[in-house]
């Protein structure tokens, strides 16, 4: 029996063994602990960052990428191109300009005018005519509408007729060469004279000259009116007339000659 310990000492042997290998442990993980704490103070960078783990978790999580932004619009620099109206100048009230007869409007209504006659189109020649709207503003008289359809541009239709059978045969071959428009005939015709409220400016016997068959032929335009700086047509072939006939003003060769007139 002296050759084996007694059971209770080895108890307390083996107790003693096991406190100090769990003491030796604790100390271990102890200084572990510490030595990380210190790591992770000397390297800031590798600090967890939650939110881009969020993001990575969530990325992986889905199978696809996070849609990019979508690319800022700003509103554009220009305005979307307007509708161009043709605005009736009739529409609008008078001016007192003096109208020329260089320019581009009148030049295309006078191509109006000589297409009328050379196609006896009333239609194509309505153009170069006085503005239905002005003349309702500018007319006292009563139905006035009447009159500028049933007097003015009758006798209109009849004038465009009359010299487009003075031209005969060699209509087509016809090419309008130029308009002289007399300017230093031009006068004012104030308001309350020959019936008219707001004025305008009146020039008579401009001429149209043309070509046929070789030569330079013109005929008379009885009266040009103006309405906001425009000259219009408002008598072809005579202001008055006896009868219900077109009528042809002062066919020459040549350019012709345009007489003074002191007419409304």
């Amino acid at each position: 029996m002296f050759g084996c310990p007694e059971p209770r000492s080895r108890y307390r042997r083996v107790n003693r063994r096991f406190v100090r290998l769990a003491t030796t442990v604790a100390v271990l993980l102890a200084g572990l602990s510490v030595g990380a704490v210190v790591w992770q103070a000397h390297h800031p960078s590798r600090r967890p960052n939650p939110s881009r783990q969020l993001a990575v978790t969530s990325t992986s999580y889905r199978g696809v990428r996070p849609p990019a932004p979508a690319p800022a619009t700003t509103a554009p620099t220009t305005s979307p191109p307007s509708t161009s109206t043709t605005v009736d100048p009739g529409s609008l009230p008078q001016t007192a300009a003096l109208p020329a007869s260089d320019t581009a409007q009148f030049q295309s209504e006078m191509t109006s005018l000589w297409d009328g006659i050379t196609h006896h189109s009333v239609a194509d020649a309505m153009p170069s005519y006085f503005p239905e709207g002005a003349y309702l503003q500018l007319k006292t008289i009563a139905n006035a509408s009447g009159d500028y359809q049933n007097r003015l541009v009758h006798d209109f239709a009849l004038d465009v007729d009359a010299a487009n059978s003075l031209l005969g045969a060699g209509v087509s071959g016809a090419t309008l060469v130029g308009v002289d428009v007399p300017s230093q005939f031009a006068h004012w015709v104030p308001p309350g004279v020959c019936d008219n409220s707001v004025g305008y400016f009146e020039v008579a016997n401009s001429r149209l000259v043309y070509e046929e068959g070789g030569q330079t032929l013109s005929i008379g335009i009885a009266s040009l009116i103006s309405w906001r700086g425009v000259w219009y047509v408002v008598h072809l072939g005579a202001i008055l007339r006896s009868s219900d006939a077109g009528i042809v003003l002062d066919p020459e060769a040549g350019p012709g000659a345009s007489p003074p007139s002191s007419t409304c």
